[in-house]
C-alpha cells in the first residue's frame, strides 16, 4: 500500500439509537477482502476541509469486503460524507 491512497467517507458508524461522527466507514477502491483492509489498520488519514484536514486513524476493519473504520480527532461534518479521504502516514 502507497502514501497518498485516496478512499470514500461511505457513512457514520452508527447505532440503533445514536451514531458516531467521530467514527467513520471507509472504502478505498483497490481493497477487496479483510486480509487487504486489515494491512490499512495503524495508517493515518486525512480529510481535506478547505486549508484545515481534519486527521484520523484506521482503527479496525468493518465486514469482510473490504471496508475499514477510521477515528478522528474532531467530528467530521455530513458534507464530508461521499467525499475523499487520504492516507498520509
Amino acid at each position: 500500500m502507497s502514501e497518498g491512497l485516496k478512499g470514500v467517507i461511505v457513512n457514520y458508524r452508527v447505532g440503533p439509537k445514536d451514531q458516531r461522527p467521530k467514527e467513520c466507514l471507509l472504502r478505498f477502491p483497490n481493497v477487496k477482502t479483510l486480509e487487504e483492509a486489515s494491512r490499512l489498520i495503524g495508517r493515518k488519514v486525512a480529510w481535506p476541509a478547505g486549508q484545515r484536514k481534519a486527521i484520523g486513524k484506521v482503527v479496525d476493519v468493518h465486514g469482510r469486503k473490504g471496508l475499514v473504520r477510521a477515528r478522528f480527532k474532531k467530528g467530521v461534518p455530513g458534507q464530508a460524507l461521499g467525499t475523499f479521504v487520504e492516507i498520509i502516514g
